[in-house]
């Protein structure tokens, strides 16, 4: 199939999609996303819109893959400081498409995977969203500030047309990333 986001873009709220394989997988800013056949978890779930889903799912996917599994704002899980998986949602007024890639035995140069049987994992991330995405807005906040490896950092944040470098603070209660006292609710950040 070319994409999870795709065929679960015309799914009805409570729909899921899982590949074995994307010809048309992709993460947040158009970057694609590669992996060869039954070597990752590439799954979309179909929920309501929520302010904070994109960091509920963070939370969700770095609980159904292990204790040693942070997150990068706004949307990597890392392994040992490598990316071993992303989330990328996109809305409607209607609803939600929430994609979740995780590199299970297979990896790109640089990255990581995680090593574990992908039934195992999925089962754990089906049962985590349904949990966190109905959460509170600031237990979804709480936790993901424990999880985070972006908190307490210096990073790089490229916004459009603007390179800002600094100490990555907090969350604000929108999820934003607030990086030397400004909050920032998109960017691409590298850890520094």
């Amino acid at each position: 199939m070319t994409s999870t986001q795709d065929v679960a873009r015309d799914l009805a709220v409570g729909s899921i999609v899982v590949a074995d394989y994307q010809t048309g997988g992709r993460g947040r800013l158009e970057r694609r996303w590669v992996s060869p056949a039954r070597t990752a978890l590439l799954v979309s779930y179909v929920l309501e819109p929520n302010p904070l889903l994109s960091l509920a799912a963070g939370v969700a996917a770095a609980e159904a893959c292990g204790p040693d599994v942070r997150l990068k704002w706004p949307n990597d899980l890392l392994l040992d400081g490598r990316k071993v998986g992303g989330i990328l949602v996109e809305t409607t007024p209607q609803k939600a498409i929430c994609g979740v890639g995780v590199n299970l035995t297979w990896a790109p140069q640089g990255a990581a995977q995680l090593g574990r049987p992908r039934e195992e994992v999925f089962e754990r991330l089906s049962e985590e969203i349904a949990v966190w995405v109905a959460a509170p807005a600031d237990q979804v906040l709480a936790r993901w500030r424990q999880l985070s490896a972006t908190l307490g950092r210096r990073v790089r944040i490229e916004v459009p047309g603007q390179v800002i470098e600094g100490v990555a603070q907090d969350l604000g209660q929108r999820g934003e990333l607030i990086v030397d006292g400004v909050a920032y609710v998109v960017g691409s950040v590298t850890h520094l």
